[in-house]
């Protein structure tokens, strides 16, 4: 590739439904070759993927990129979190992997909050209340339901940890994807062995925990990948956090993604402890923190609900009165994981157009519910709300968002950020920078900022209303998986 300024670096986006691979410019982040192959997941009560598919996935993406991917230097792979992938001691799967919306744990979650010291105990030891998304519930989950299958177990990884050590051999994950485990202690930054102890989970099975910018190893050769000998891997992280890299953020800019999942956050340089449990106290990539909340229910749901109606999802009309809580994967912010759907207000009037536009405003309801809690208090109010993932193009989002927060939105031209941000990453493991000032170097944040308008309160105010009143329904479970 004659024509790149610096060395080629790779950077990978594995997410709940595909792998993408980026191979990008070091020296201006200009992308020069993509790749993008999919995954299945399970339907029902439970999410579960074969981890062999990511890696069928990703040498696809790679073998995508051509020539690019061979003269890469390095490479890095973000992950989606959370998930529990246990390997035997050929390290192949025992079974497919628990991901992070399978929330068939939430019992597994109340009893681990009860029986090790309540709400506090954990938001002071790990930063986060355990929630059914986290590692720690799915292992008690497993331990108890399937318990030939944990004794089984010879490793136990994250998804980013699994690719990672298929690349080069070693167990290794990061700062910011164990901080998701519920099983890593934030301000020891250790695992914690009181917990491991508690659910049977012995620690020799996890991966080392790597410092931030350190080489975790070479790409092996006997796998084939389009790599030349000697490629570079770095650590990688969880999804979110490589997303935070991608965007170069500095401590108090506020994000709001939209993807599957819809996820709030920023960089704050104190460390998270929400007893409440709607502010997970994440770590990030580099050495600060990434205080974050997360709900289950975001663009898929929303697009369900248009499909439902047989609408197109820019299709929205206002004026109504209607609510719809579009909780179809139960929720985890706020913390309703046997919750459904919920409709309330419909009169013969109603159109298909405002239950959907209903539909966007319970999603984005829940996110700014959590957003106050995720900035530190210092933040600036009036700071561009930076709006990523696949939903942050549509016009109903960006409309939805805009009138729901009062805040200037600002959306990133750049694609791909949790990719950026794993190529951000391999760039500052070959020049020794600091992996955001490289994105920033890359200008990924730059993109058209749309002004504030006056916030809704009376919709926030209607929606909250009937979250609260609909509390005991919501809680109850709907079926019986």
């Amino acid at each position: 590739m004659s024509e790149a300024e610096g060395p080629l670096v790779v950077g990978v986006d594995s997410s709940t439904q595909s792998t993408k691979a980026l191979v990008v410019d070091a020296a201006t982040g200009r992308v020069v070759a993509t790749g993008q192959a999919p995954h299945a997941v399970s339907s029902g009560a439970g999410r579960e993927s074969d981890p062999r598919q990511w890696w069928d996935a990703l040498c696809e993406a790679l073998r995508q990129c051509g020539e690019a991917a061979h003269e890469a230097a390095a490479v890095s792979v973000g992950g989606q979190q959370h998930g529990l992938v246990t390997l035997d001691e050929r390290g192949e799967p025992v079974r497919p992997a628990l991901l992070w919306n399978d929330v068939r744990s939430a019992p597994q979650a109340r009893r681990l909050t009860e029986e090790l010291g309540g709400a506090k105990f954990w938001a002071e030891r790990t930063g986060s209340v355990p929630a059914a998304s986290f590692t720690v519930t799915k292992w008690a989950w497993l331990a108890e339901r399937e318990p030939e299958a944990a004794r089984a177990a010879k490793a136990v990884r994250l998804p980013h940890d699994y690719l990672t050590e298929r690349l080069t051999g070693q167990g290794t994950t990061d700062r910011g994807d164990a901080s998701g485990t519920g099983w890593w202690a934030s301000g020891a930054e250790a695992y914690d062995e009181e917990i491991l102890a508690h659910v049977g989970l012995d620690p020799a099975l996890l991966p080392r925990v790597v410092r931030p910018g350190e080489v975790v190893g070479t790409v092996r050769d006997s796998h084939g990948l389009p790599f030349s000998k000697g490629t570079l891997v770095a650590p990688g992280t969880g999804d979110n956090a490589a997303a935070a890299l991608g965007l170069g953020l500095r401590p108090g800019m506020p994000v709001m993604s939209l993807g599957t999942s819809g996820t709030v956050y920023a960089v704050s340089q104190r460390r998270p402890a929400d007893p409440s449990g709607t502010v997970a106290g994440f770590a990030d990539a580099r050495g600060d923190w990434l205080p974050l909340a997360c709900t289950l229910n975001c663009t898929l749901a929303v697009d369900r609900v248009a499909t439902l109606l047989g609408l197109e999802r820019e299709a929205v009309e206002r004026g109504t009165a209607v609510t719809l809580l579009p909780f179809l994967d139960g929720e985890r912010t706020p913390n309703l994981p046997n919750a459904s759907g919920l409709l309330h207000g419909l009169r013969h009037d109603t159109t298909p157009g405002q239950l959907l536009q209903a539909a966007y405003d319970g999603a984005v309801h829940s996110l700014l519910g959590a957003l106050d809690l995720v900035l530190d208090q210092d933040a600036d109010p009036s700071a561009p709300l930076l709006l990523i993932g696949g939903g942050a193009r549509g016009t109903a989002w960006q409309q939805t968002v805009l009138r729901l927060s009062g805040r200037p939105v600002q959306v990133p031209e750049a694609k791909e950020l949790v990719a950026l941000g794993a190529a951000a990453q391999a760039a500052g493991v070959l020049t020794g920078e600091d992996p955001a000032a490289v994105a920033r170097r890359w200008n990924t944040a730059a993109g058209p900022v749309l002004d504030a308008v006056e916030r809704d309160e009376e919709t926030l105010a209607r929606i909250a209303g009937v979250l609260s009143d609909a509390a005991p329904l919501l809680e109850r479970p709907t079926d019986t998986h």
